[in-house]
């Protein structure tokens, strides 16, 4: 039987439904709609009606915020509507269904129930003037709600099932005659089949077959050729052999004459063999700086799986040998046809390859490129989906993602050219690291096992290899839907807590993760002989063929290679970690890749062919001459500069992103008092376990602009290389330790030598810069399919740099105090900006720089960006002429402590105490230029969502505070883990040092057997601990539309909750909940009733912001009240600075409740101003929470909640955003054990 509910948010609770109709109105242009609702639709079978009743008001619904209703919803009256239901498309993967199952599973101890389900959208009219829902108008809201690439309009009517029938496969189709078509049968085999490669690839593969297997292939083997032999696999654009350049251009020709003699120093005598490649010219430098000996942290092994540096660190005093690894990663055309699962699976992605090298990755950052994203919709082009849309959906991909799996985001920037209009620019680039000796790296041995590690099988991401190799057109958003990825990040997280265990890393002899090609490439690259049984592949659903199976791209998976001894201990591992892992191939003696599915091998291919990468590619290359002329004079103003496009402010676009995961980040995204002036870089310390400390971190920036690209590719280039490392040297970081990889993403080159001649020189370049600095470019990523019909991205080259850094070495860009000397360093070339650059890390060592900002587009926008944050004034040195709006490549302004004389240096200003930016006769106040530069993306990414309401100054109750009755020398925490958990690494690190003892307890919901198992684990643990210390993370990823559900579902469990109950009223046991551990705490009523009570819509809850998005930032809290033991250390009145990191964190409650909650003391904590009161204000009250509460407190204090991560703290965290940061949490709990 199939039931069916609607659930929907209260009035005023739903920023989903105001958001629509504001998009509605304003940017499609339908002003006649006056009212929107969003209705999440469920269909549940297999669950009695008993569970049915308990999953309706705890799993799909809350009574606090939302209605519901059973199979119909109810349209009150005679005004003109319209409704419209969406869901996933079949095979896709959708995260609320599957978390609504999963949850009801965890509340019931059963089996997994089938759950579908949809948005309903119900849309109004007043019914004054003509309607709005003309057939034109109702296409622009099926446009703008639905991605044909990965949802469709839904049926009305429900299902008398859910279950879905898969017909049985059909076997695999051999070509037959394939190896005697003529090239004309070819070129029709090669449209009907859709492939990436080209016709002489395909008369290769022919001939192969023809000649050496001497029989047909399988569709298998030549859909498994093409993705090994596509562009995004095998740089077949990047390997084309260039076979002459005519080169117009002095400058490219000296660089080209540079190439070939680093190539005579390189490879000798063989250079004069070698081809001469994009690939080789993007090399190049690395190879002979290595040569040279300049290159001798580079980490080197057969393994490729990110780009990896030795570092030495010093861990708890002790010198250790880490492994920094770096990657960047694009996904350029997933993201333009579906931005949201696109971008979502770019740093999923991202996140593999260093993963996949045993590394625990840490920090990312983002950096795309797109139109105007303010473009009005009518000015879409045909195809293509409006800018903003497809800005505002992607960031909400990517930050879903890097939030889920607890990664911090710590540098987000977005560039705009008209030129990307033709396909997006989404790029992610990562930070991982480990000891060197967690990683161990073997060549593979005949007999070893292959081990799929993680999700299970689908349809998604079917030809996202050779799909994203293809320029597109038109018809790409109706064709391509199989072939976006679809990002489960809870799944990824337990890969990376897996893999941050040295014991289960050291049995690993080689890995590799599912990016493109599925499992074809993946496993098929571990060896040169591999026997693979595809019918061993666990899948999501039944249906999928052999060739599905070989290439389907289904994200969080990772095959490895152990030897057959470790198989069983690598497999059981994986199941504390709550992952599946099972065996699927073998290791062979013979070099050949053998795929085997329902008894017959339907691939069968040697390793010498499948490394050929097809036939050899040919091109020539023409570059023009380029003007290189200075702009003279200075052309801008301080106002225009403000309000300009390119510097506009990107505030509310990055904190969406979490910043603060993992409690190792430096310096956050934005920095100073009122958190305004942007980073230029981000810097994170090493990932040691908790009960480890370290200083050492490594910061991370990156250099490019499109404009410069446009005009001159060379200079470009060369531009991009100088910036990146610019920016790190005003981090504080030595150029000279710097490491660079790269990101190239051009137009589609066809046979045009004009085309190719833009890559060429910009790559040329490149190459210079790292010649003339010492600083290679040991990896990198080219996208090579740039273009839409006629129009085509601007040359793109992303310059990524990354150095080591001790924590205490680290600059930030804003002013730190009035009446400071500003100096400009810069020089004309690679030698005097060298010469510039040690002078100002000297004065850094010293201690005399207190802030610096490295110039990108302009002086006068380095001094206003650097006045914003603490609102310190400057004010430019009349006599002392300075080219202020003109390009400085690599030049870097500089606060310093004193006066100085130094070559390379240039006094131009003091700073002031005056909020005032001045430079000569233009000037203007720093909150007017701060408004201007806010106000230019504010309707694309908002900042404000204003609050109702008053903000209390509230007076702290007497009190008694609880004691226990019996002491404990090291109390013990438990730490659930729950899928979608990612703050126990960092919740145990506070426990630890404040002395307590720490368990991290996964919960297991592979089966049912393995849910039981876990309740009657964690009531047996619970029993041995004093605290129960339930993380923040995004149990579930917040689905079914609401935070905390897994948690809740979890502990009101009979055995769970008769464990929690007793622990806090038989035991005298603490409980803390800290952001999604507060959402479960408010949702179960231990916090404020201090038992696990039913709820109804009379009891507080948490909501969604009002601004609708999550928020990320550093927020003032005062203490109201101290009488928790938890807050025993400090006192009412005092403020604590918090990193929050939340979509869902709106105290709601009714006015009694709150002030019985205030009398009783059990408000703890509001959020701040500046001046330390409570307050309404979006700026400092970051989800429009009631009274400003942050918060509350069990009646007798001993369970606490509240919103702010005050366990991510530590020694050297947030250089650039000042204030007091230890609540003395975890001090207090272990005080009050102490008897």
């Amino acid at each position: 039987m199939v039931r069916r509910i609607y659930v929907e948010k209260r009035p005023g609770l739903s920023p989903e439904a105001g958001g629509l109709l504001a998009d509605l109105r304003g940017f499609l242009g339908i002003p006649g709609v006056t009212s929107v609702r969003v209705l999440h639709r469920y269909d549940v079978e297999n669950l009695d009606g008993e569970a049915f009743e308990k999953a309706r008001l705890t799993v799909f619904s809350e009574p606090q915020v939302d209605i519901v209703w059973d199979e119909a919803v109810p349209v009150a009256g005679d005004c003109p509507h319209w409704s419209l239901a969406v869901e996933a498309l079949p095979g896709q993967f959708d995260q609320r269904a599957d978390s609504a199952a999963q949850c009801i599973q965890l509340m019931t101890g059963g089996e997994r129930p089938l759950v579908r389900a949809a948005t309903v959208y119900l849309f109004e009219s007043a019914g004054e003037g003509p309607s709005p829902f003309t057939e034109e108008n109702l296409e622009k809201i099926r446009r703008h709600l639905i991605n044909p690439v990965e949802s469709r309009e839904a049926a009305e009517e429900k299902p008398e099932t859910l279950v879905r029938e898969h017909p049985a496969p059909q076997r695999v189709e051999i070509l037959t005659g394939f190896t005697a078509m003529d090239e004309e049968a070819l070129g029709a085999l090669l449209e009907r089949l859709g492939l990436a490669m080209d016709l002489d690839d395909l008369k290769f593969l022919q001939g192969y077959f023809r000649d050496t297997e001497r029989r047909d292939p399988t569709i298998t083997e030549v859909r498994v050729v093409d993705t090994y032999w596509s562009d995004h696999c095998r740089h077949t654009t990047f390997s084309t052999h260039i076979d002459g350049a005519e080169i117009s251009d002095p400058a490219v020709q000296a660089a080209y004459d540079r190439y070939l003699n680093l190539r005579s120093e390189v490879y000798g005598e063989g250079a004069k063999d070698r081809p001469e490649t994009l690939m080789d010219i993007a090399t190049i430098a690395a190879k002979a700086l290595k040569k040279r000996g300049l290159l001798p942290e580079l980490d080197e092994s057969e393994e490729i799986n990110a780009c990896s540096i030795h570092v030495p660190a010093k861990v708890d005093g002790e010198l250790q040998d880490w492994l920094l690894m770096f990657k960047n990663e694009t996904h350029n055309h997933p993201t333009e046809i579906e931005p949201f699962g696109g971008a979502a699976t770019c740093i999923g992605g991202c996140i593999r390859d260093p993963l996949s090298g045993r590394a625990y990755v840490h920090q990312a950052m983002r950096l795309t490129g797109c139109g105007d994203p303010r473009t009005p919709m009518e000015k879409t082009l045909p195809g293509k989906l409006p800018q903003r849309k497809l800005c505002q959906t992607a960031a909400a991909g990517y930050s879903s993602y890097g939030n889920q799996i607890g990664l911090a985001t710590g540098h987000v920037a977005e560039v705009y050219h008209p030129g990307y209009v033709a396909k997006h620019l989404e790029v992610g680039a990562v930070v991982g690291a480990a000891p060197a000796e967690n990683v161990r790296r073997e060549r593979p041995a005949p007999g070893d096992v292959v081990i799929l590690l993680g999700g299970r099988t689908g349809r998604d991401g079917i030809g996202g290899a050779t799909g994203s190799s293809k320029s597109h057109n038109a018809k790409s958003l109706q064709t391509m839907a199989s072939e976006v990825q679809k990002g489960n990040a809870p799944e990824e997280r337990k890969i990376q807590r897996l893999f941050r265990d040295g014991e289960v890393t050291r049995l690993i002899k080689r890995c590799n993760d599912f990016g493109a090609g599925g499992v074809s490439v993946a496993i098929g690259e571990l060896a040169d002989g591999l026997t693979i049984d595809l019918d061993a592949v666990r899948k999501k659903y039944d249906g999928l063929d052999g060739t599905e199976l070989a290439i389907s791209e289904s994200q969080e998976r990772m095959a490895v290679v152990v030897a057959p001894e470790d198989a069983e201990k690598f497999i059981a591992a994986a199941k504390v970690e709550n992952l599946e892992a099972y065996q699927v191939a073998l290791v062979t003696a013979e070099p050949r890749m053998l795929m085997r599915w329902q008894g017959e091998t339907i691939v069968s291919l040697s390793r010498e062919f499948l490394n050929s990468n097809g036939a050899v590619k040919h091109a020539r290359v023409s570059v023009p001459e380029a003007r290189r002329t200075l702009p003279i004079g200075d052309p801008g103003n301080l106002r225009e500069t403000a309000s300009s496009l390119k510097c506009a402010s990107r505030r509310g676009l990055v904190e969406r992103f979490d910043s603060t995961i993992g409690a190792g980040s430096v310096t956050m995204p934005f920095g100073g008092k009122t958190q305004r002036t942007p980073a230029q870089s981000m810097t994170a310390l090493l990932p040691v376990l908790p009960g480890q400390e370290t200083e050492q971190a490594s910061v991370m920036a990156w250099g490019f602009d499109p404009d410069i690209m446009s005009e001159d590719p060379y200079t470009g280039a060369i531009s991009s290389v100088v910036i990146s490392l610019a920016k790190l040297v005003a981090s504080g970081a030595d150029y000279k330790a710097a490491y660079l990889t790269l990101q190239e993403y051009f137009e589609k080159l066809r046979t045009d030598p004009d085309r190719w001649g833009k890559p060429f020189q910009a790559l040329l370049g490149a190459m210079e810069a790292q010649m003339d600095f010492g600083a290679a470019a040991i990896g990198g990523k080219d996208s090579m399919s740039g273009s839409f019909l006629d129009l085509d991205v601007p040359p793109t080259l992303i310059s990524f740099a990354i150095a080591p850094i001790q924590a205490g070495e680290v600059i930030t860009p804003e002013f730190k105090e009035a009446g400071h000397p500003v100096y400009c360093f810069g020089g004309s070339n690679a030698g005097n900006l060298k010469a510039a650059w040690a002078a100002f890390h000297e004065l850094a060592r010293s201690g005399k720089v207190k802030a610096a900002w490295a110039v990108e587009h302009s002086t006068a926008e380095a001094v206003m960006n650097m006045a914003f944050g603490n609102r310190i004034g400057f004010a430019a040195d009349a006599a002392v002429p300075h080219r202020w709006y003109g390009l400085n490549r690599g030049t870097i302004v500089a606060e310093l402590t004193e006066e100085i004389d130094l070559p390379r240096a240039k006094r131009v200003g003091v700073t002031t105490a005056e909020p005032v930016v001045a430079i000569g006769e233009d000037s203007a106040p720093i909150d007017e230029l701060l408004s201007l530069n806010e106000s230019v993306l504010a309707d694309v990414y908002p900042t404000q969502a204003s609050a109702p309401g008053e903000a209390p100054v509230l007076d702290c109750p007497a009190f008694t505070r609880p004691a226990p009755k019996i002491g404990v020398a090291k109390p013990k925490v438990l730490i659930p883990v729950f899928p979608g958990t990612n703050c126990e690494y960092d919740s145990a690190r506070a426990s630890q040092r404040a002395g307590l003892e720490t368990e991290i307890f996964v919960i297991n919901n592979q089966s049912a057997r393995d849910v039981a198992d876990s309740a009657a684990a964690f009531a047996r643990k619970l029993r041995e601990s004093q605290i129960l210390f339930l993380p923040g993370g995004f149990s579930g990823g917040d689905e079914p539309d609401g935070s905390g559900k897994f948690i809740t579902a979890f502990l009101r469990g009979p055995e769970t909750s008769q464990a929690v109950m007793d622990l806090l009223q038989n035991r005298d046991g603490l409980a803390l909940g800290i952001c999604n551990g507060f959402q479960a705490l408010v949702k179960l009523g231990l916090v404020p009733y201090g038992e696990i009570v039913d709820c109804d819509e009379s009891c507080p809850t948490l909501s969604f912001n009002r601004l609708g998005r999550h928020q990320s930032k550093i927020v003032n809290t005062r203490i109201v009240s101290n009488k928790s033991p938890w807050l025993a250390r400090v006192k009412p009145g005092e403020v604590c600075a918090v990193p929050i990191s939340h979509g869902e964190g709106r105290f709601l409650c009714n006015a009694d409740l709150l002030r019985k909650l205030a009398e009783n003391g059990q408000i703890a904590t509001q959020y701040a101003d500046l001046e330390g009161l409570p307050t309404m204000d979006p700026d400092f009250n970051p989800n429009g929470s009631a009274w400003a509460v942050e918060g509350i407190t069990s009646p007798d204090g001993r369970v606490f909640g509240k919103m702010g991560h005050a366990e991510r703290i530590g020694p050297g965290l947030y250089r650039n955003v000042p204030g007091e940061y230890d609540l003395h949490l975890f001090a207090s709990a272990k005080d009050y054990f102490s008897l």
